[in-house]
């Protein structure tokens, strides 16, 4: 049943990658392989270990903008998620390049 709902989730992040595709992932520019592997390991190391900041910042800046809290508060939920296994599948995938998924607003800005 556990392995049911697993692949029902990787369809579905799959499905809908290409809809919410805005543009490539910053590591994606890289010249050579060995610089596109890295960049993409690290950029999923960055979401999957700092993904949850969104809980805070995004209710934060929803309050500095004059949007509701609780619009704010729904948001960092999302963004986290998404970040954080978003990141994990690009540190999982990071041998292969071509495989981008896109995150909630690029990823996590923490870090530059």
């Amino acid at each position: 049943m556990a392995r049911r709902i697993g692949l029902v989730l990787f369809g579905v992040v799959l499905l809908s990658a290409p809809m919410t595709a805005s543009a490539a992932s910053p590591w994606a520019d890289g010249a050579t392989y060995s610089e596109q592997a890295v960049g993409k390991l690290k950029y999923g190391l960055k979401n999957v270990l700092l993904g949850w900041t969104s809980l805070f910042r995004e209710p934060v800046q929803a309050s500095q903008n004059g949007e509701n809290v609780l619009v704010g508060i729904g948001r960092g939920v999302w963004n986290a998620a998404g970040q954080t296994v978003g990141g994990a599948l690009h540190a999982v995938t990071f041998p292969i390049p071509q495989i981008d998924v896109p995150l909630p607003e690029g990823g996590t800005d923490v870090l530059g």
